[in-house]
């Protein structure tokens, strides 16, 4: 029996996937259930399983845009599975052609080309004056006069050069971009023409979060099995900073606005296609703890390329890191249908006033950019400050004041 494998429906927006990779031959022996390629789609790549066990034909290639519901490949599940040790076939051997004497035919000897004649003497006045005005050195210069001397016409139709071949490489290679990231970028691209982004900054002293992680993050790694990283105080932080001001977590829908009494924060994270935006749901509800697993489970998703449709849509506002590639300041673009995202960027020590002395402080730059449309100056500033100061004293806005037992430790 020949079954057919149709492309299955990632999502209900989705109309054609793209084959990444077969990760099987024409021909192959597949079990049922096996992954035989990965297909991306526009929002994520996805494995395709193998819906029976058989003998595998492929129907499209790789870079393929496949619709939803089309057959990709044939697999006849009634072919035999191939024995391990069965003895391969013997090549038969291809007779010899016989050999054909072949006849060197000397070439013709060319005309020996004759030898530019370079500038051997000094140029004539004139044309040295033309040289200079045009900045050409008469030593690039072939000269057409007695001995090779520059006469004025040389110099007059002497083009100057445009820069001499170093001798490095200078290839190119064209590649098609993935169906993920053609569509991140027209997202962008829609981002930035479709609403009235600004970005407003600010700068955090993190003098106090670098406190308390050299104070617990042994005891957080031994109890917990994580890490204690910024993420978590960030994403305490934002979502506090959301509830009280609820216009951030907000959106636009044709002519009205819906706003959310829950924050499902996207995190952007770099994986092998490219940068994905897994969602954490209802972060407001999760400890120091949960936002760390939850981080880690779907960074290890997002490296493994095992993400789903699901768990990269309904964001309601978004946390970029750009510090851990070594981003000092940047201007983030909005994640659509959202209205706001958090720029984090590294932390350097800087010269900071504190009670009037001039101190040292590891300092990070922070970055909110908004859709002007739905977020007023005010709210995206206050925003913002409600983020940082939480940050600098997270024991009294984040914990509870006990960071012990907020930590649960």
């Amino acid at each position: 029996m020949i079954l057919e494998m149709k492309v299955p429906s990632p999502g209900e927006s989705i109309k054609e996937v793209e084959i990444a990779t077969w990760l099987v031959k024409d021909g192959d022996y597949v079990e049922k259930d096996q992954a035989i390629a990965e297909v991306d789609s526009d929002k994520a790549t996805l494995e395709l399983p193998a819906e029976a066990s058989g003998i595998i034909t492929l129907k499209a290639e790789e870079g393929d845009a496949v619709a939803v519901g089309a057959v990709v490949c044939l697999i006849d599940t009634s072919a035999a599975k191939p024995s391990g040790d069965a003895p391969k076939a013997e090549a038969k051997p291809v007779a010899e052609a016989p050999k054909v004497e072949e006849k060197k035919v000397e070439a013709p000897k060319a005309a020996p080309t004759p030898e530019k004649t370079y500038a051997t003497q000094a140029p004539s006045p004139a044309a040295r004056k033309i040289l200079y005005e045009k900045n050409i050195q008469p030593s690039d210069i072939v000269g057409t006069g007695k001995g090779g001397r520059i006469t004025k016409d040389d110099a007059v139709n002497a083009v100057p050069s445009m820069g001499t071949p170093t001798g490095g490489n200078r290839g190119s290679e064209r590649s098609k971009l993935s169906m993920l990231r053609r569509k991140v970028a027209e997202r962008l691209v829609s981002a930035k023409n479709e609403t009235a982004m600004l970005t407003t900054f600010n700068e955090v002293d993190m003098t106090a979060i670098y406190d308390l992680r050299a104070e617990y993050k042994d005891a957080f790694k031994e109890k917990h099995g994580l890490g204690l990283g910024f993420m978590s105080f960030f994403t305490k932080a934002v979502t506090r900073a959301l509830q009280l001001y609820p216009d951030v977590n907000s959106m636009i829908d044709g002519q009205e606005k819906i706003t959310y009494d829950f924050c499902d924060i996207s995190v952007a994270v770099s994986g092998p296609k490219g940068l994905m935006v897994p969602v954490m749901r209802n972060a407001e509800t999760l400890s120091f703890r949960g936002v760390e697993a939850e981080i880690k489970r779907l960074a290890i998703r997002a490296r493994d390329g095992q993400i789903t449709v699901d768990e990269m849509t309904g964001g309601t506002f978004t946390i970029s890191n750009g510090g851990v590639f070594g981003s000092m300041l940047s201007t983030p673009i909005i994640n659509p249908p959202q209205s706001g995202i958090l720029g984090m960027h590294n932390v350097v020590e800087r010269a900071v006033v504190k009670n009037g002395q001039i101190v040292i402080a590891p300092v990070m730059f922070v970055a909110l950019s908004y859709d002007h449309r739905i977020i007023d100056g005010r709210e995206s500033v206050g925003f913002l400050v409600a983020v940082k100061e939480a940050l600098e004293n997270p024991v009294e806005h984040l914990m509870g004041g006990n960071a012990k037992k907020a930590l649960e430790l």
